[in-house]
């Protein structure tokens, strides 16, 4: 048996101040077997953390391939290098993926889910494991596109969701789509009534119309600010309404050039509850900076900041873990973050997002955090 003091948990912005500190006892194998508070005026024996954070890997919502996959191009042959992407995440700090197929024709789509069905059934521990894909199109407005190829876009209806995902109905975890779309209405009831996460992404709608999709059962923003109207004080678009209402997601990605490290902060003081960080990692993920190919199209890697010959802003090549430290460096809420990154993505997906969740998880398994000396620099490693 092993027992860890003065070991801080993670806890979401907004909330109450914080409960204090916690111990562990382990059992000889690694195992979380009990986690309870430290006594208040009393002194415990044991291993102290001096204040560090325990917690889970990270969960991310929207990372679109690594080491030059692309996940909407994956093919039979691509299975070992999808491998060894899942291994790399791992390290990373990442327990977890909805591997994101951006908007592309249906065969590519159809056999990429496939490619992906097969990852799935090969996992094992010390890998990255895969949930359920993310659909980032094709139902998006026209005018905020971005980087996704406009041959591509479709209008919403249950017989251009079918041609795409007739068959690997449980294959898919999460759809972005734009709800202001006619036809969009019907869609979000079947994805619903599938077990489908509905995220409003890539649109024009108002507050108002984002308002009436959360109300049909959209949950979540994708990549909040970015494709989709900002918000302004007379026009509070889907973030504004999304802060007021209350309980929808806000994906986050905290690289400081999608969102501006202000803007990143805001959002995490007025609904640090709803914050759910993501990286929105393109191919070139674990690989150097430069010219790299997507699709048809050249990507241009600088700094970890990827954008089409046009300028268009397409993605990114940081790991999730580094824009929670960002954040955190940016907020001075290093809670927060840690959260925003690592239980709020567990809470989206229907996951255990408790203290309790960590009992029964060998320690080696989970993220131990630091604060430097200054207070001004938040680093992880693998907790031991």
């Amino acid at each position: 048996m092993r027992r860890i003091t003065h070991v801080r948990l993670p806890q979401c912005a907004g909330t109450t101040p914080s409960q204090g500190l916690h111990w562990l006892i382990l059992s000889d194998q690694g195992v979380i077997t009990e986690i309870g508070p430290m006594p208040a005026m009393a002194a415990m024996a044991g291993e102290s953390w001096n204040g560090d954070w325990l917690s889970p890997r990270g969960i991310d919502l929207q990372i679109n391939g690594g080491l030059g996959l692309a996940f909407p191009e994956l093919c039979d042959d691509d299975l070992p290098r999808l491998l060894q992407l899942l291994e790399q995440l791992w390290r990373d700090g990442v327990e977890a993926i909805a591997p994101t197929l951006v908007t592309c024709g249906v065969a590519p789509l159809r056999r990429a889910l496939s490619v992906l069905r097969q990852a799935r059934s090969m996992h094992h521990e010390d890998r990255c494991r895969l949930l359920g894909a993310h659909l980032e199109g094709p139902f998006l407005a026209t005018e905020r596109r971005g980087a996704h190829p406009i041959a591509h876009i479709a209008p919403p209806s249950l017989a251009e969701l079918n041609q795409r995902i007739a068959g690997f109905e449980t294959e898919i975890g999460l759809v972005t789509l734009a709800p202001e779309q006619p036809g969009a209405e019907h869609l979000i009831t079947h994805l619903n009534a599938l077990g489908i996460t509905v995220a409003l992404g890539h649109s024009t709608a108002t507050a108002e119309q984002a308002a009436t999709a959360f109300d049909q059962g959209v949950s979540m923003l994708t990549h909040a600010f970015n494709a989709m109207p900002g918000l302004h004080h007379r026009a509070p678009g889907p973030v504004g309404e999304a802060c007021r209402r209350g309980g929808i997601a806000l994906g986050l990605i905290a690289d400081g050039v999608h969102v501006h490290p202000t803007m990143a902060v805001l959002l995490q003081r007025m609904a640090g509850d709803q914050t759910v960080l993501v990286s929105d990692a393109l191919a070139p993920y674990g690989l150097a900076d430069g010219e790299h190919r997507w699709d048809e199209r050249v990507l241009h890697v600088q700094d970890g900041t990827c954008r089409l010959e046009d300028g268009t802003l397409a993605g990114v090549t940081l790991p999730l873990l580094e824009g929670c430290c960002r954040l955190a460096r940016w907020s001075g809420d290093a809670d927060g973050a840690i959260w925003a990154a690592t239980m709020a993505p567990r809470r989206v997906i229907g996951m255990d997002h408790s203290v309790e969740g960590l009992v029964g998880q060998p320690i080696d398994h989970l993220l131990r955090w630091n604060l430097s000396e200054e207070g001004a620099s938040l680093a992880w490693r693998e907790a031991v």
